[in-house]
């Protein structure tokens, strides 16, 4: 009878031996997939954690938007500078938008009203183009024909002008080799557009009206 309880023991000892040699490899597998299920978070959207790559985004996403409002407010030339103008002045504005345009106090008057009405933009690339045609260096005039695309013809612009499609066609056939011409077209049809949209309207407008008030007492003053 004691053989047989000896060689049960052996068997019992055997089986135990053989499981404490697999525990090791079966725990380090265990181990094994529980680093892998830890990082499985960061290749769903629905994320448990914090991933990187939703951190990156959101920044890219506020960098995106600084830009663009630096963009509408930045590199905006100044006025140009010019003495006050007189009421005769002030008075042959109405006469025609020809002589509003004349002088630079003239256009200052238009610009600030444009401004109002979110379209300073036509105003700046018209100055920007009679800019380009007193230039009679190369080098001079492609890098300014270069800015005057970028700034106001380009569509990625915040100061894109409306232009239409011959136009455009015209200006990208002038860019492969600029000159002092390069956006004539565009520049005529911009000074249209201001001629027909716009000056009515500053003829009407407050700025027009105060400025003549004001000088017209200060004639009378006088």
């Amino acid at each position: 009878m004691g053989e047989p309880m000896g060689s049960e023991r052996m068997e019992m000892r055997k089986r135990q031996m053989s499981t404490t040699q697999e525990t090791p490899g079966a725990a380090q597998a265990q181990h094994s997939m529980g680093n892998r299920g830890s990082n499985a978070c960061c290749f769903c959207w629905c994320c448990c954690c914090s991933c990187s790559c939703l951190t990156v985004r959101n920044q890219d996403e506020e960098r995106a938007r600084r830009t663009s409002h630096e963009l509408q407010t930045e590199g905006i030339p100044n006025c140009e500078e010019s003495p006050a103008p007189t009421l005769e002045e002030v008075n042959a504005w109405a006469q025609s938008f020809d002589k509003l345009m004349l002088t630079p106090a003239g256009r200052n008057a238009f610009r600030e009203f444009l401004r109002t009405e979110f379209s300073e933009e036509n105003m700046l690339f018209w100055m920007a183009c009679e800019e380009l045609k007193q230039e009679s260096n190369k080098s001079v005039i492609e890098e300014k024909a270069r800015l005057i695309y970028e700034d106001y013809i380009s569509i990625l612009s915040p100061k894109e002008v409306s232009l239409d499609s011959r136009v455009r066609e015209v200006i990208n056939r002038n860019m492969l080799e600029p000159s002092q011409h390069t956006f004539d077209d565009a520049q005529l049809q911009i000074y249209t557009l201001m001629h027909r949209d716009s000056y009515p309207r500053f003829m009407n407008s407050a700025i027009y009206k105060d400025l003549l008030r004001s000088l017209s007492e200060k004639s009378i003053e006088a």
